[in-house]
């Protein structure tokens, strides 16, 4: 795979000075281009073998470009911080908005690439992390961002040439460490892991580019004019097709549902009830134990992640505020969202989600959630058809990460009935401390129950998995509701630190 990269390729100092002035201002065309376009990220990853002129590519690449919107990251073995997240969240929390560039070196393929050296991951566990690669690329791609992958080649010969030149010189000394020569000695299982990797993730929409790095005016011509050409035709592509979605726009409203549709919610019995004093006893005791629970689960470094979902005015915010009454303020966060704001516009619709996943030990409840891309944006047409339906696949593989990582997380659907809703509604317009609640979208919302209901079904039917399970709660008694959500944090919590 390698041998193309291994044929001496190099470009003479005067050669190099004419292309670099054409491909310099190329380059800062297109990259004011996509700027003003600002409709998907560029994300160039550098990997390779040591020595092979990453880091000094990426220098070149910040020279040519204008480097205020281009973003330089060098990845390191995970910080204790990083460790206690889901392994993509420091890549998420990284990525670009759209409209800029993120140059990243040692990223995503660094640790299975060492794991897979070294001995730390068999066959199938190294298979497993190219593939949670490849669904988080392909998340990327399917929400129009263009990621270009390089592999900067040397031979076995050219590196030990390179990392003595680099040793003997004081002022570059610096550069290599131990580490390096101790891959230079793993060379082949570096070539044979690199293959692999190449192979399997080589995709069109984040293709691998093979590049010979033992003449650094080649590397960077190289490099440079792939970078122009895929951006030039990424660029081209996308305002295509916004010119195209522009002049066939139409108002998009929500699909018709089926006449009267059966759903899961309508096996609830939303009768039940529960007497307030029961209630008052049963809310202190739940919240003493799940108190109690919430200190184990910090000091043991259990992590919890509630979800919130339902009908407007389904008790969603009081079942929260009974929920985490007991849990130390200084550990727990509720993250309540409506609207993206502009900057979380420019990311991809997850990237503010993953932003608020907990630290060790720490709860992130969730008032509303990324469902809203299968929900309201479904319901309002923010989210094309081919947009929501990916959107299930996409949940499921990001909640599967969270499970992964050992993170308690549990998805509560609070449901009430149309009926109950309406009487809710107008005992907010009388209530002096709840009106606020009630707005315009909220009626607006209230005409379309009988899509929404079915969305939340479709939600249920492709989202509840075996790792994340929805649980569904009978909402039209708030009592009722909020005791079988403390309970059943309780419950699971109780499950994970030992008990109360």
């Amino acid at each position: 795979m390698f041998d193309a990269a291994e044929l001496g390729q190099r470009v003479t100092k005067s050669d190099f000075k004419k292309r670099e002035l054409d491909l310099r201002a190329r380059l800062l065309v297109l990259q004011y281009r996509t700027l003003e376009f600002a409709r998907f990220p560029v994300i160039i990853d550098f990997a390779g073998v040591d020595g092979a002129g990453k880091g000094s590519t990426i220098n070149m690449l910040n020279k040519w470009m204008d480097p205020r919107w281009v973003r330089s990251i060098g990845y390191h073995a995970p910080t204790q911080e990083e460790r206690a997240r889901p392994r993509f969240w420091r890549y998420w929390r990284d990525l670009p908005q759209k409209g800029r560039i993120g140059l990243y070196l040692s990223g995503r393929y660094s640790r299975p690439l060492l794991g897979r050296v070294y001995g730390g991951s068999d066959e199938l566990e190294f298979d497993q992390r190219l593939a949670e690669i490849i669904r988080f690329e392909n998340a990327l791609v399917d929400d129009g961002a263009l990621i270009l992958k390089f592999w900067m080649h040397l031979s076995q010969e050219h590196q030990k040439a390179r990392l003595d030149e680099l040793s003997a010189d004081p002022l570059q000394s610096y550069q290599v460490s131990d580490g390096d020569w101790r891959n230079h000695k793993n060379y082949e299982g570096f070539i044979a892991a690199a293959e692999q990797i190449i192979t399997r993730t080589n995709r069109g929409g984040a293709p691998w580019n093979i590049v010979e790095g033992v003449d650094p005016n080649y590397r960077h011509l190289r490099v440079g004019e792939i970078i122009a050409a895929e951006l030039s035709r990424h660029l081209d592509a996308q305002e295509r097709k916004a010119a195209l979605a522009g002049s066939a726009e139409s108002p998009r409203v929500a699909e018709p549902p089926a006449a009267d549709p059966t759903t899961v919610f309508d096996s609830l019995d939303l009768s039940q009830t529960v007497a307030r004093r029961d209630y008052k006893k049963k809310v202190r005791e739940y919240q003493a134990q799940l108190g109690d629970l919430g200190r184990k689960a910090f000091d043991k470094g259990v992590s919890t992640v509630l979800v919130f979902e339902g009908p407007d005015a389904s008790g969603k915010g009081g079942a929260i505020r009974r929920t985490i009454w007991s849990l130390d303020a200084r550990t727990s966060r509720v993250h309540q969202f409506a609207a993206p704001t502009d900057e979380e516009r420019a990311h991809h619709y997850l990237w503010r989600f993953w932003r608020k996943m907990p630290a060790a030990g720490f709860v992130s409840v969730f008032d509303r959630s990324w469902y809203g891309r299968v929900l309201v944006e479904r319901a309002e047409g923010f989210a094309s058809e081919d947009e929501w339906r990916r959107a299930y696949n996409e949940i499921n593989d990001f909640e599967n990460q969270i499970v992964d990582r050992g993170i308690l997380l549990l998805k509560f659907w609070l449901h009430i009935s149309e009926e109950e809703q309406l009487k809710r509604f107008k005992k907010r317009e009388k209530s002096p401390y709840k009106h606020w609640k009630l707005t315009d979208e909220d009626w607006r919302n209230r005409e379309q129950w009988d899509a929404y209901e079915l969305y939340g079904h479709d939600v249920v039917q492709y989202t509840s998995t075996q790792k994340a399970p929805w649980i569904l709660v009978e909402g039209n008694n708030k009592l009722h509701a909020r005791l079988k959500v403390i309970k059943t944090v309780m419950d699971h919590l109780g499950e994970r630190v030992g008990g109360a």
